[in-house]
């Protein structure tokens, strides 16, 4: 049984925890959160990973300037995208994420769909939506549950 009153509150924690991106852009500030049984496991947002200057840093977006389409070359970009450095934060805190739900605030690209699948994730809240149908399909090939909240 789905308590949409707990989406609510998870959904309203991954938009806080997007306004900590790094990204340039403001219509990507992405958050995620990983849950299971009500509890926080990890959060992530989009950013550079450690080390790299950041594209708030560097004063501009690489796909701005380069005219790339959202929805493609995803792998063309300093950050690395909220769902993949929840996943990560979840791993290096030696915390399982098999089994859980991720709250994101944009559908997760098709890469990001993939570590999710491996990663054992059994369900997807998102808000956004975001142009890669191939990662529905993938999506739904693994048997992932997905909901857009509204």
């Amino acid at each position: 049984m789905i308590d949409h009153k707990w989406d609510k509150r998870f959904i309203e924690m991954a938009e806080l925890v997007g306004t900590w991106s790094s990204c340039y852009k403001s219509n990507r500030k992405v958050g995620a959160v990983i849950v299971r049984d009500k509890r926080i496991i990890a959060t992530g947002y989009n950013g550079a990973p450690k080390g790299i200057k950041s594209c708030v840093e560097r004063g501009e977006c690489m796909r701005v300037k380069n005219n790339i389409a959202s929805g493609t070359r995803q792998e063309l970009c300093y950050a690395i995208h909220a769902e993949q450095n929840a996943i990560v934060q979840a791993a290096k805190m030696g915390a399982s994420v098999d089994g859980a739900t991720i709250y994101v605030t944009h559908q997760p690209c098709s890469i990001c769909t993939k570590f999710i699948i491996n990663a054992g994730i059994k369900r997807i809240v998102y808000k956004e939506p975001y142009p890669d149908e191939f990662a529905l399909e993938l999506i739904k090939e693994a048997g992932i549950e997905i909901e857009q909240y509204k």
